[in-house]
């Protein structure tokens, strides 16, 4: 059953991602807000990945991101991120990724006491993920217990850098931006700068996910992320073998190393 979900996760995001290679650097179609861009990209993306798992996965429960829950029910449960990196593509910034995660489960993220050393619970969670970033050609792949590979071949997230030489993610989800939880998120960031080489604040999680799990970022940090980035990215940091810590309140951090995790884990207390 996981060969045929992760087969499909991989032509939904290929099916979708191609499409969004097509059209980088065409006229833009957008709508502008505050806070956030939707672009017709964004849905022609999903409408690919969607017809791609509706037809293989017709009896899995299914969430978009445009499109909200498309179908539920089932023991499996599809993410889907047609576009994650809207506000990049629109601009002209090549950074930009689609994504699909299959959870098993109530779909929730496991509490610090049921999760293991992965930071996953045994029988909740993402089991499948895919992310594919269209301008540099990449394909991700994880499976739960069975490593990561990118375009076919293992990576892991090894890393020998220490925190002062590092570079680090840093996600936050929609919805701080929108209330106070927002002076904290910049009171981490300006800590991680002070700690750290430099801090990437992400606008592609899904990208900077796999650079993590091919150990060319050395750390990622997220406040309160968004679901249709985190359930893969979470994935894939397990997967490559990411130090990985919960401390709670909204916070997530991953690392190359146990040192790199701690150290940005003090930082941010």
């Amino acid at each position: 059953m996981l060969s045929r979900i992760e087969d499909t996760a991989v032509r939904a995001c290929l099916a979708g991602g191609r499409h969004l290679r097509d059209r980088f650097d065409a006229d833009v179609d957008a709508e502008f807000a505050r806070h956030d861009v939707k672009a017709a990209a964004d849905r022609a993306s999903e409408e690919r990945m969607l017809a791609v798992i509706e037809e293989s996965c017709p009896d899995h429960a299914v969430y978009a991101e445009e499109s909200g829950d498309v179908s539920t029910g089932g023991d499996y449960q599809w993410v889907v991120d047609p576009l994650d990196g809207t506000n990049n593509f629109v601009s002209g910034l090549p950074s930009f990724a689609t994504a699909a995660a299959v959870l098993v489960g109530d779909g929730g993220r496991p509490r610090n006491d049921e999760a293991d050393e992965t930071g996953l619970a045994d029988d909740d969670g993402p089991v499948v993920g895919c992310v594919y970033v269209p301008v540099t050609d990449d394909l991700y792949v994880a499976r739960r217990g069975e490593g990561v590979t990118l375009n076919g071949e293992p990576v892991t997230a090894d890393g020998g850098v220490p925190t002062a030489k590092a570079t680090v993610g840093f996600v936050i989800g929609h919805d701080v931006k929108l209330d106070d939880r927002m002076d904290e998120a910049v009171t981490m960031q300006s800590a991680l700068a002070g700690a750290t080489k430099r801090v990437v604040e992400s606008w592609s999680p899904c990208v900077h996910w796999g650079a993590l799990a091919r150990g060319r970022l050395d750390g990622m940090v997220c406040f309160y992320p968004d679901d249709e980035e985190q359930h893969v990215g979470e994935l894939l940091a397990a997967e490559a073998g990411a130090s990985i810590a919960r401390p709670g309140d909204g916070v997530y951090v991953a690392a190359t190393t146990e040192s790199v995790r701690d150290d940005l884990l003090a930082t941010i207390e």
